[in-house]
Order: C-alpha cells, then structure tokens, then sequence
C-alpha cells in the first residue's frame, strides 16, 4: 500500500470492510459503499433474492443497468446532489467525531 493511501472503514449490509483509497478519494468512497449499501439492502428486503453473493452481483448489474442507461442518452449526473451529500456527511461526521448533535 503506498503511504499516500488511508484505509477506510465501510459497512455494507453490516458488514465491515476496510478499503484503502486516497485521502482526497475518501468521500466518494463513503458515497458509493453508502449507495451500494441502499441497492443491496432494497434487494434484500424484496426477498425474492437470498444470500450475499446473490445480493452483491443483483445490485452490481442494477447499477450498470442504471450506468449504461445514462451513457446511453447522454446525461450528466448531476454533480451538486452529490456535493450536497459528500456535505451532508461531512458534517455528520464532524458531529458525531465531536459528540454534539446535529443541526440539519
């Protein structure tokens, strides 16, 4: 691992992972672990889909599907949404790193 690289902490479908990424990379990461966790768990909560593997390759060929379809006419993904929750998270985290309630 480069000394450049943090390992972050996610967990998906409460399960902890620990994945080393950039520091400036950190946020996406805990973006995308948060939305990957969203997919897997309306996958699961379905119930039409049983076990963790299963549940991981549904969400991956969803998120593709959804990849492919916005290539496909042509969209930009819509970049302040994003920076709204990389936002949002930071200053969860903030809080909860201080132990102070959040304001939102």
């Amino acid at each position: 691992m480069s000394d450049r690289m943090a390992r972050v902490s996610v967990r998906i479908l409460e399960k902890e992972y620990q994945v080393a990424c950039l520091p400036e990379e950190r946020s996406e990461l805990l973006d995308s672990a948060e939305y990957l966790n969203g997919k897997m768990r309306e996958i699961r909560d379905g119930g039409n889909v049983v076990g963790l593997d299963r549940i991981a390759v549904m969400a991956a060929l969803n998120i593709a599907h959804d990849l492919l379809k916005i290539r496909g006419r042509g969209e930009v993904v819509d970049t302040d949404v994003g920076q709204k929750i990389r936002q949002l998270r930071e200053r969860v985290e903030t809080a909860l790193t201080k132990g102070h309630q959040l304001e939102l």
